[in-house]
């Protein structure tokens, strides 16, 4: 009995000890470590893994340096998840890497203006025939070049016509022989000079000289230069040959091309500003005349023909100009930059700043360019902020072609494949589905030497490569990893 009093009385002494121990550990545990679940210390996130925004898809299980790019592992928090599935987090640091910026929803008073370019041409009305007025032989030219500038009254060339002298000779010998006054002899005489195509100055010339005068000098009737010279000393002519074009450059015309969708604000009369670059600081009033009624099936736009006064004929035909149309009055109006606008075809896209660092793509519908700014009809409120530049990179982070929903009733496009990037490399193994390649730097993606595994091609590996051949191929991003696109076997010995 002594024996069992004293074992019960031990064990009884051991619980208490237990008991005691349990107490006091329960009485001095801090709140951190009385939970023994894996939440990291109050105030603290928990990472999930560290990446490189630049390739998302490679996941490291620690903090440090990218060995892709010379940057920072940035850690994926187990909280950055959004509730909202139309929308993504973006942290201020990866914001920073990716270049993003962000623009204000402006109102603004506008007017509209039509930039374009215009090719300066002769103004064809103002293009002048000089004709052979009788039948003749070129005797002399005065002007010998095309292109040549002359001046209104200036000798072009000189005509010698033997019909005339007969014609004049009689005429001459009427005169002296009509002594007895019959002056409707000598009326019907000087009728038939004229209706030999004479000039009255030629006949007026004969009658004070008493000289027969078989030639005649064709004169400039304006100023310009010769555009076209058909005359040659000695050659034959008829009534009316075309011997000399002469244009002006007195005015001109510039023929300037603008998009089909700006057809409705082009109009008659509206005003313009031509520029060119060989007159740096000069400008050139102008007014459109005429808008053509044909569209280029080629290139979808028409032409409208802009009259423009040429002081001094600086400008010359062929040469570029650039041409500033400002219609209308001034009109309020919402615009975000250019650049913010993601145009897919069927739709407009910007992506918009929900909440700090949270970013949504929101469906927009736009109006008319303003320069380097976008007129917005609807889909956006003043003050709003857009993502300017960098908005693609926002799918580096959190894969934004998933978040972007069906917006008012319209399926989100399907993205364009992306690019392909080429090198070279050594086949370092084959499996199933994957193929791993030491590979040459690619410089499109900022990528060194390195080895990696790659996807295999949709439609699998060509049987004849094999590990150990040096291959040219062309990968590009599929989900989480690379895919080969195109692979080949280069020839042997070849060290590219």
């Amino acid at each position: 009995m002594k024996k069992i009093f004293i074992a019960t009385t031990l064990l009884a002494l051991a619980v208490a000890i237990a008991a005691a121990t349990y107490w006091l550990g329960m009485r001095h545990a801090t709140p951190s470590t009385a939970n023994t679940t894996s939440v990291a210390p109050s105030g603290e996130r928990k990472a999930l893994y560290w990446y490189d925004p630049m390739y998302p898809q490679q996941k490291f299980d620690h903090a440090g340096r990218s060995p892709f790019m010379d940057m920072a592992l940035v850690p994926k928090y187990a909280d950055s998840g959004s509730a909202d599935p139309a929308s993504v987090q973006v942290s201020p640091g990866i914001q920073q890497n990716l270049g993003l910026r962000l623009a204000t929803v402006e109102r603004t008073l506008a007017t509209t203006e039509i930039n374009t370019i215009g090719t300066v041409a002769l103004d064809e009305r103002a293009i002048t025939v000089v004709p052979a007025r009788t039948a003749g032989i070129v005797e002399r030219l005065w002007v010998r070049a095309p292109n040549q500038a002359v001046k209104a009254g200036q000798a072009l060339a000189t005509l010698w016509v033997p019909e005339w002298a007969a014609a004049q000779q009689e005429y001459l010998a009427i005169k002296h022989a009509n002594l007895q006054g019959d002056d409707a002899l000598l009326r019907a005489a000087r009728e038939r000079l004229k209706l030999s195509f004479m000039p009255e100055a030629v006949i007026a010339q004969v009658e004070r000289s008493g000289r027969a005068e078989p030639r005649l000098t064709l004169y400039a009737p304006q100023s310009g230069f010769v555009s076209e010279l058909s005359a040659r000393e000695g050659m034959q002519v008829a009534v009316g040959t075309p011997l000399f074009k002469l244009a002006s450059l007195a005015r001109v015309w510039v023929l300037a091309e603008f998009p089909e969708a700006q057809a409705a604000l082009l109009q008659s009369g509206a005003h313009v500003t031509a520029t060119a670059q060989a007159y740096p600081g000069s400008t050139f009033p102008g007014t459109v005349e005429e808008i053509l009624p044909e569209v280029d099936p080629a290139t979808r736009t028409l032409k409208a023909r802009i009259v423009i006064d040429n002081p001094g004929a600086k400008l010359k035909p062929g040469m570029y100009t650039h041409i500033t149309l400002t219609s209308g009055k001034s009109q309020s109006m919402l615009v975000v930059p250019q650049e913010a606008v993601i145009v897919t075809g069927k739709r407009s896209v910007v992506i918009v700043e929900t909440a700090p660092n949270r970013f949504a793509p929101v469906e927009i519908k736009t109006g008319r360019d303003l320069g380097d700014k976008t007129e917005v009809l609807s889909g956006l409120t003043e003050g709003q902020r857009v993502v300017a530049s960098g908005q693609f990179l926002i799918d580096s982070e959190a894969s934004l072609k998933s978040a972007l929903p069906d917006i008012a009733g319209v399926p989100a496009a399907a993205p364009a494949a992306p690019a392909a990037y080429e090198t070279d490399g050594r086949v370092e193994h084959i499996a199933a589905d994957a193929i791993t390649i030491s590979h040459n730097a690619i410089p499109a993606l900022k990528w060194g030497p390195m080895t990696m595994d790659f996807q295999a091609p949709a439609g699998g590996l060509p049987k004849t490569i094999k590990a150990g051949d040096r291959v040219h191929f062309s990968v590009r991003p599929n989900q989480d990893a690379w895919q080969i696109v195109t692979i080949q076997a280069l020839p042997a010995g070849d060290k590219k």
